[in-house]
Parts: structure tokens; C-alpha cells; sequence
């Protein structure tokens, strides 16, 4: 959905017209607040605020996914390191610069 430049209200105009943008709102369209002729905050309405929300989770979903399938290659491909050494040699190394 694109924004127009009656979409974006001063923060003042927002205070005084609250109601009628929210009937806007959940109408469909999103609104932009401005505060100093800055973005403040959007106005949009909670069920497309729920959808956003889901769509987020979703993708952090794909990304643990698409992790896990990475790890899952690599240790098909042997590239892999003991985890029990590994953190040993971190702590020694970490040891070792705070003992300088």
C-alpha cells in the first residue's frame, strides 16, 4: 500500500482528529505521525499490525532453518570441529591475553 502525502499528519492534527484517522485506519489505509517535520509513529490498524508480526516470525523461522540446514551440510561434508576442544582452546587463548 503506498503512503500519500494525506497519509502523513502532524503529530498536533492527529491529537485533534484522532477518531476520524482511526475510522481511516481501519478502513484500510496507514497513517504516518510526524513530530518536527519528522517520522514519528504509524497509525495502521491492530489486525495488519498481528500480520506484520507473524510475517517476522516466519522469517526468523526460515533463517533457524536455513542455519540448521548450513550445520547439517557441513557436518555431512566433515567440516566440522569438536565442540569440548574447541571451547578449551577459546578459554585457553582468553586466559592467556588476560594474563598479559
Amino acid at each position: 500500500m503506498a503512503i500519500s502525502a494525506g497519509d502523513v499528519i502532524p503529530l498536533s492534527q492527529a491529537r485533534a482528529n484522532l477518531s476520524e484517522l482511526a475510522d481511516q485506519v481501519k478502513a484500510g489505509a496507514e497513517k504516518i505521525i510526524t513530530k518536527n517535520g519528522e517520522s514519528y509513529v504509524a497509525l495502521i490498524d491492530a489486525r495488519r499490525l498481528d500480520y506484520y508480526h507473524q510475517l517476522e516470525r516466519e522469517r526468523i523461522h526460515l533463517l533457524v532453518i536455513e542455519d540448521a540446514s548450513r550445520g547439517l551440510a557441513d557436518v555431512a561434508a566433515g567440516e566440522v570441529k569438536d565442540a569440548r576442544e574447541t571451547i578449551s582452546a577459546i578459554q585457553r587463548r582468553r586466559a592467556t591475553k588476560a594474563g598479559k
